[in-house]
């Protein structure tokens, strides 16, 4: 009997049937790439070109990532004018890779004359996400479609109860102080999903450090408006950050999340975290 365990055992490691390979897939960036690693698990093999802590808007490519995309199956993008860069490098590639608009279905509000590209910051359109991906993983895989279909339905009830959570949390801030200054113009899909304000600096790029005179006009705006919080990612002398808060009486909120995800230590490594933490940051300034 042993013997012949020991037989079905070889023959089964000898078979020259083994499961197919994982579909290869380049995400353009880290929000993205999680998307694709929580829908496809194992059946997946996922490069993110525009890695954690990194900013997409500025992102040169390096010519590894032209060998990444001529590899890949499938390359999900963002669209919206999010990745400028991206077409010269398919183009240059020569891959013939399915591109994936994961935003396709979203209506998109404007940035200027322009569309705002940051359309997950809104957790229901974030499930439009999934879906898009989904769906294209499913097509460019049909033999593991119903895994992809089983763990998105999954990761949309967990981005469904998110959401619930995020309104939970805005709704306990009074009316009167959901409203912060942020230098980063991310945020326009979350202040019309939740209600909360994000108000332009005066007199501030963030391409520069501020001066003096730039500090004391967003002083001045902050107390006219009343502005409860700040969250100003380009001013990276703490003793500005003091003078501001000092001044004004106003909360300095701490980095929001915007972009791109953190490396695996940091506080935001999936883009459930990353809601999560922006959320805690906003709440924690504005409720009291």
């Amino acid at each position: 009997m042993m013997r012949r365990l020991l037989l079905c055992v070889l023959l089964l490691i000898a078979s020259p049937l083994r499961a197919a390979e994982p579909l290869n897939v380049v995400a353009s960036f880290s929000i993205l790439g999680d998307f694709v690693r929580t829908i496809g698990g194992d059946r997946v093999s996922v490069t993110t070109l525009v890695g954690p802590d990194s900013d997409v808007h500025v992102y040169t490519p390096a010519p590894s990532d032209a060998k990444r995309i001529a590899d890949a199956k499938l390359v999900i993008v963002n669209g919206l004018g999010l990745e400028g860069w991206l077409p010269r490098l398919v183009q240059s590639s020569g891959s013939r890779a399915t591109i994936v608009n994961a935003s396709a279905g979203i209506t998109p509000l404007k940035l200027g004359s322009a569309a705002d590209p940051h359309a997950w910051q809104s957790v229901p359109n974030a499930r439009v996400y999934v879906a898009d991906i989904a769906n294209a993983l499913a097509a460019a895989a049909p033999d593991d479609a119903e895994l992809f279909r089983t763990q998105a339905k999954a990761y949309l009830e967990k981005l469904e109860a998110l959401d619930r959570e995020v309104r939970e949390a805005v709704a306990k801030i009074p009316p009167e102080r959901r409203k912060v200054i942020s230098t980063h113009d991310a945020f326009g899909y979350f202040a019309a999903e939740y209600g909360i304000q994000f108000i332009a600096p005066l007199g501030v790029s963030t391409e520069t450090e501020p001066s003096a005179r730039d500090i004391a006009a967003i002083i001045g705006q902050i107390k006219a408006a009343r502005i409860p919080a700040v969250f100003l990612e380009n001013i990276s002398d703490d003793r500005l950050i003091r003078r501001i808060a000092a001044e004004t009486g106003a909360k300095v909120g701490g980095t929001l999340i915007s972009d791109g995800l953190t490396g695996e230590k940091g506080s935001a490594p999936t883009y459930i975290d990353m809601v999560r933490h922006n959320i805690k940051a906003l709440t924690s300034a504005l409720d009291h």
